[in-house]
């Protein structure tokens, strides 16, 4: 894989994996009760399908590195190793609301009734999303393959995402924005990711574009 194909995959990754989670995100804001099945699914099966791509992302994120420069790929392997746990913790978290849905006889709030979630979601969640973040944004400032505000937003998002590891001792309660399983601490979160996510790949795969403009040249 060379340079300009690692930033079309990750560029392509980066903005699927984004949209996937826009559209997840406001479904959790539907029902003020418990919702139906048919939504909790669904949405779950759109996050499992934005992990997936996500997953596609930090690995070629991490090739992209080592294509641009190889003595930063430490940095690049710290960013894949950390987006891998991310994913990973999520991945587990789904799979326990979606059994949790299935197997119900009623209706259930899935972000209160599946407690082994909150802290999967909420604290370790953001731990190991905010050292992605810092070592996206080490990679970027020393390598500069992308623009500098990439670099930047990483180390803030980062920031936020650090403030967000002590709700644990905030209670369950999801109306409330910095709990456990705050909307603060899981969806606010999760969209500003996906924005950032977002405009990321964009930026990533349109360098593939201006790459090869230059090549030509």
């Amino acid at each position: 894989m060379n340079e300009t194909i690692a930033r079309r995959v990750t560029g392509i990754a980066g903005i699927a994996a984004a949209a996937a989670i826009l559209i997840e995100v406001p479904l959790y804001f539907l029902y003020s009760g418990p919702p139906p099945d048919s939504n909790v699914l669904a949405r779950l099966l759109i996050g499992i399908v934005a992990l997936a791509f996500l997953l596609v992302f930090v690995t070629a994120f991490r090739e992209l590195v080592k294509r641009v420069s190889p003595a930063h790929e430490w940095a690049g392997s710290m960013a894949f190793a950390t987006g891998l746990v991310y994913l990973t913790v999520t991945l587990v978290s789904h799979g326990l609301e979606a059994g949790a849905v299935i197997a119900a006889d009623r209706r259930i709030d899935p972000t209160v009734a599946v407690s082994g979630t909150y802290i999967l979601y909420g604290s370790i969640s953001r731990l190991m999303l905010a050292f992605f973040l810092t070592a996206v944004g080490y990679v970027v400032a020393r390598t500069k393959l992308l623009p500098r505000w990439t670099s930047r937003s990483a180390y803030v998002l980062a920031g936020v995402n650090l403030a967000f590891v002590p709700s644990l001792f905030f209670g369950n309660t999801p109306a409330h924005f910095y709990a456990a399983n705050g909307w603060g601490t899981t969806a606010l979160m999760g969209a500003i990711f996906s924005w950032w996510l977002l405009a990321l790949g964009v930026s990533t795969y349109r360098g593939a574009g201006r790459l090869t403009s230059g090549q030509r040249r």
